[in-house]
């Protein structure tokens, strides 16, 4: 791997969201709490507390991220469903990592994935074509659709697992 900051490479998608494309990324939006719990169970503290890369967040605060980063990502949705096109404000994701929160045990945000990951997938499943064209303003990004949103976040989650399973490759854990 040559860049281990991207794992999986960067997200991509261009074309029309087909049922297809939008029934695997709720799925992978559905089975991502599952596969990051299934990816820390059995590490260590000094495990969970390695980084992925040099200079890069430990698993813990990976996990933790993407509990902080998809409640971000559930509030973007319904502000988008709910106002018109909404500007979202941005967070300092490497300052929420460096917060005491990000310390706790993993199993607080794995259990917040959980719930937040099912109501997140049943809100997103009931969405009208309409509704996934609804857009909000990111203030560095500029307009972005829903339908985009879910592949942005299927990625995310997969991103992030792949930097938990990844180093556990390379070291040899599991």
């Amino acid at each position: 791997m040559k860049d281990l900051r991207y794992p999986i490479g960067e997200f991509e998608w261009e074309g029309e969201l087909t049922e297809d494309v939008l029934a695997s990324w709720l799925h992978e939006l559905e089975q991502l709490p599952a596969n990051l719990r299934e990816a820390v169970t059995g590490l260590s503290e000094e495990q969970l507390d390695t980084p992925y890369r040099d200079g890069g967040w430990t698993i813990r605060q990976v996990v933790h991220h993407v509990a902080d980063s998809h409640i971000n990502a559930y509030t973007r949705f319904k502000l988008a469903l709910t106002e018109e096109t909404p500007v979202i404000k941005p967070y300092a994701e490497d300052k929420w990592a460096s917060l005491p929160d990000s310390q706790m045990a993993v199993e607080v945000s794995l259990q917040l994935l959980d719930s937040l990951h099912a109501r997140l997938v049943s809100l997103l499943r009931s969405l009208s074509q309409e509704q996934l064209n609804k857009t909000f303003v990111h203030p560095e990004s500029g307009s972005i659709e829903l339908k985009r949103n879910i592949g942005i976040y299927a990625w995310h989650g997969k991103h992030h697992l792949a930097h938990i399973t990844s180093l556990c490759n390379r070291k040899g854990w599991k």
